[in-house]
Parts: structure tokens; C-alpha cells; sequence
């Protein structure tokens, strides 16, 4: 994290990392060490939505001091950041202390009509949103017409209009150099077109927000907790497009240098790893990928792991999942695809090894008992570990040393290595 005349300056690699409970943040920290000591520095950026902090009964000062105690304990002298996740008017305030990263979630706002005359100005203020643009690193140039541009102005401008009145509310209770914003833009009904990105990002700076990050939607489902599911040709086309007109949109608008892309739901989208990190090389640019909820799968793989009440609870946890299927889906709809079918009965279940449950839960593709609908089953339900309370975080103390080195292991080598590391 550097200190510049723009303040703090998100770090070109960063990883959003997830942990419900608050107890993961040493083991998570300690997967960036290994980056470090390999010479790459992945910035650690430590997620949770309100929605989550509701769900377990926490607030977001408990995710800022357990970062806080990682970084003493580990010795890390790179930047790390507690990211108040998709967070709205209605629901920043709380994390204006603890956090210096607020992702500004707009979804609600996306094709919401701006008003005409807010349309025609924007439009009058950029003529090039009207005609061909050429992109470097785009074979063929982004071909807009006033027609085009004015149907996804009136889809996006309303929304980065909302996510104007939102950075600007926190940047009256925090100094603006003293954060980094994000803007999510990928939780709508199709995938931003490389012409409709640049217009966003004209819209943006526009509204004068410092943003560092942006989450386009892409193609395809990004899935809790399972890899991607479609075309990876067609998502390494789109992602380097995005790239290429994001390095424009910096020179054209003067958007910050390090602004780079977000992928939301990144965690164990293993097959478009290796495009993402071809792309960025060849960029020569920044990412920014969250794994949300990755690491308290992993906690129950290390309660499992340690056998005795660690898998008892890690079955009970399951049991009572299984049972509020649709109430545990049902947040969630967008981002899961769960077949009912091929859940296994929790008294099946009760009957498991520690082996047997590790491998139905533990994300590897070449492992026949891998249960991809069983891994998003219990990734929504961290809400059964949360009415656990104290008998939860109990067991994760004592459980401590499998859950910590299933929680590194997982982060370095499935996510840092392939996407930063690999040659």
C-alpha cells in the first residue's frame, strides 16, 4: 500500500478473502507470505458483506482486528485492507471506522432511467461515445452510435450516479485518500459490451470517484464455491477486451493508473484461471480476485479432517443444512445451482469417514466422490454454524491446526499459484 498524492493505492495483484468467523485471518495471511517469498505480492483484502456480518451476529470491527492481529503476528509490511462489502446507503455507515475498502454495490439501480436530460448532457460532454473508437489491443474498434449509447446510458447512468452519492457520503466521514473503491457492476442481466464498459467508466469519472476496481459482469455463472461453467474462450475474449478498454478509459478520462479488474465470485473458478493470468501478463495489468466463502468450507474440511466431535459437528452442521434447503438457497438463487437429487441423506452422510466427507466437500475435479452440489449446499449454509454460536468457535479453536493449514494450502495452491504464480 503506497502513499501518493492519491492517497492509498491498491497493490496491482489483491486477493478478497473471505472469513465468516473471524478466526481464519493468520492462516490467510500466511498463503501471502508464501506469495511473498516467492517474489510476488498478492495484496490480502479481507470481505464481508452486511448481509454476512447479520448472519453470524458480528460487526465489521471483528474482521478489521483480525486483520490487524494477522499482520502483527505474521510481520507483513505489504497493504491489506478490510473491504466493506457491497455495501449501500442504507447499510455503509457501520463499517466507515473499521474499513478502507467499500465496495459499492449498484445492482438495485441498473436500468433504472436517468433522467433525460442527464442523458443528453452526458452524451454532449462525450461526442467519442457516438462513433468508432479505437482501442489499443482491440482488433477491431468499438463501432457506437448516438442511438447505442443513449439506450446504456439510460441503463447505467442512474446507477453510477447512485454509486456517486455513495462514495461521496463516505468520503465526508473519511479523508478520500484513506480508502479504495470498488464499483460492482456485475450482478445484472448481461455481460457489459466493451463499448457500454468505456461509457461506465466515462460515466465514472464524470462523477469524479477515485475508483481502483471495477466488476463487470461476464459471461457465464460464477457459482459459490465451484468452477466456471461455460464458454472459456468466449470469457478470455471478453476479459481481454475489458482489459484493453479499461487501459484506454485510464488515458482518456483520467481514471487512476492502477484501476484494474474485479472478478466477483472468483473462488475456485479454476478453468479460467490460467486465461485470466495470460491476460493480465500480456496487459501488463492489475486484478483483483474475491474468494468469499471459500475459507469456511475449509474450516469444515478441517473440522472433518480432525475426526471425533470436529466431524460430528461438521456432519450436524450438514444435517441441519440439508433440512433448510430452500431458506439457505434462497439468497443466494443468482449464484448456486444446486441439484436437490444429488445431495446425499444426511443419515448416508452420518455414516462417513472423515475421508469420505473431506473428499465430497474438498473442491478436486479428479476426485470421483467430489460432490459439487454437497460444496454449494454447505457454502450457503455458514448460517447453521452461526446459530451454533459459541460451540462453533469452540470447536474451530480446537480443530485449530487442521482448519489453518487446509485454510493455506487452499488459497496458495488452488488460487495464488495458478493465478499469480504459474509460469
Amino acid at each position: 500500500m503506497s502513499d501518493n498524492n492519491s492517497g492509498i493505492a491498491l497493490e496491482k495483484y489483491s486477493l478478497g478473502v473471505g472469513d465468516r468467523f473471524a478466526h481464519q485471518a493468520k492462516a490467510q495471511l500466511a498463503a501471502c507470505c508464501k506469495a511473498e517469498a516467492q517474489g510476488v505480492t498478492v495484496a490480502p483484502v479481507w470481505n464481508k458483506s452486511n448481509r454476512e456480518h447479520v448472519t453470524v451476529g458480528s460487526e465489521p470491527s471483528s474482521t478489521r482486528a483480525a486483520a490487524d492481529a494477522a499482520v502483527r503476528e505474521l510481520g507483513w509490511k505489504h497493504g491489506y485492507y478490510v473491504d466493506a462489502d457491497h455495501i449501500n446507503l442504507k447499510t455503509v455507515d457501520r463499517f466507515l471506522g473499521p474499513s478502507n475498502f467499500f465496495t459499492l454495490d449498484v445492482a438495485e439501480s441498473i436500468g433504472k432511467p436517468a433522467e433525460r436530460s442527464v442523458v443528453e448532457g452526458f452524451l454532449k460532454r462525450h461526442p467519442e461515445l457516438g462513433g468508432r473508437v479505437e482501442i489499443p489491443g482491440l482488433e477491431e474498434p468499438v463501432e457506437l452510435t448516438p442511438e447505442k449509447s443513449a439506450l446504456a446510458a439510460s441503463k447505467y447512468l442512474f446507477a453510477v450516479q447512485d454509486a456517486g452519492r455513495i462514495y461521496r457520503h463516505i468520503a465526508a466521514a473519511k479523508p478520500a485518500g484513506d480508502f479504495v473503491t470498488e464499483v460492482s457492476m456485475d450482478e445484472t442481466d448481461c455481460p457489459q459490451t466493451p463499448s457500454e464498459l468505456l461509457l461506465i467508466l466515462a460515466a465514472i469519472a464524470d462523477e469524479r470517484i477515485p475508483i481502483q476496481t471495477i466488476a463487470p459482469k461476464f459471461t457465464g455463472r460464477f457459482n459459490k464455491g465451484v468452477d466456471y461453467v461455460g464458454d472459456v474462450a468466449q470469457f478470455e475474449r471478453e476479459f481481454a477486451s475489458d482489459l484493453a478498454v479499461i487501459a484506454c478509459a485510464i488515458q482518456r478520462y483520467s481514471l487512476p493508473g492502477n484501476l484494474k479488474l474485479s472478478v466477483h465470485s472468483g473462488s475456485d473458478k479454476f478453468s479460467i484461471y490460467a486465461p485470466i493470468r495470460r491476460s493480465v501478463r500480456r496487459f501488463d495489468a492489475g486484478i483483483h480476485v474475491k474468494t468469499a466463502g471459500t475459507t469456511w468450507l475449509e474450516e469444515l474440511i478441517g473440522l472433518a479432517e480432525a475426526g471425533g466431535d470436529g466431524l460430528a459437528m461438521a456432519k450436524e452442521i450438514y444435517a441441519a443444512a440439508f433440512d433448510h434447503l430452500d431458506e439457505l438457497s434462497a439468497p443466494y438463487a443468482a449464484v448456486i445451482d444446486i441439484d436437490a437429487q444429488a445431495l446425499p441423506a444426511p443419515a448416508a452422510v452420518n455414516r462417513w469417514s472423515s475421508e469420505q466427507y473431506v473428499a465430497a466437500l474438498r473442491h478436486d475435479r479428479k476426485n470421483p466422490l467430489f460432490n459439487p452440489n454437497f460444496r454449494q449446499l454447505l457454502h450457503v449454509g455458514y448460517k447453521i454454524a452461526a446459530k451454533l454460536g459459541d460451540r462453533y468457535t469452540a470447536m474451530l479453536d480446537a480443530c485449530q491446526s487442521s482448519i489453518s493449514r487446509n485454510v493455506t494450502e487452499n488459497l496458495y495452491e488452488r488460487h495464488i499459484v495458478p493465478l499469480f504464480l504459474s509460469v
